[in-house]
């Protein structure tokens, strides 16, 4: 994992008004685009990894989360998370990838 320090103001912990994610061994808050793990006073910027449990494949993907008009993207309700060279959206607690006309299912992120 990075050990990429994000400088932040906000204390990260249970309350703090952001979504907490299991993220392998730890917990990890998920806001704006980020996922912060933190840990020694101050947050480390994750990423989830393309791995076997979080593909970056083309597996289409029908799902219930939403209707199947929506449109994945800024301020459609869904926080975006990054995973391996790009972003996925979060939903039911699991990653989807715009691809095309259609999303793909990168995965589970479930909730702490």
């Amino acid at each position: 994992m990075s050990h990429a320090i994000h400088p932040h103001l906000h204390a990260h912990g249970p309350g703090c008004g952001h979504t907490a994610v299991k993220h392998g061994d730890h917990v990890d808050y998920l806001h704006d685009g980020h996922l912060h793990y933190v840990h020694d006073s101050h947050a480390d910027e994750h990423v989830i990894a393309v791995d076997a449990s979080n593909p970056a494949s083309c597996v289409p993907h029908a799902c219930e989360g939403h209707d199947a008009s929506h449109k994945h993207g800024v301020n459609c309700g869904h926080a975006a998370v990054p995973h391996g060279d790009h972003f996925d959206y979060w939903v039911g607690e699991h990653l989807h990838h715009v691809h095309g006309d259609h999303c793909d299912h990168h995965g589970a992120l479930p909730r702490a």
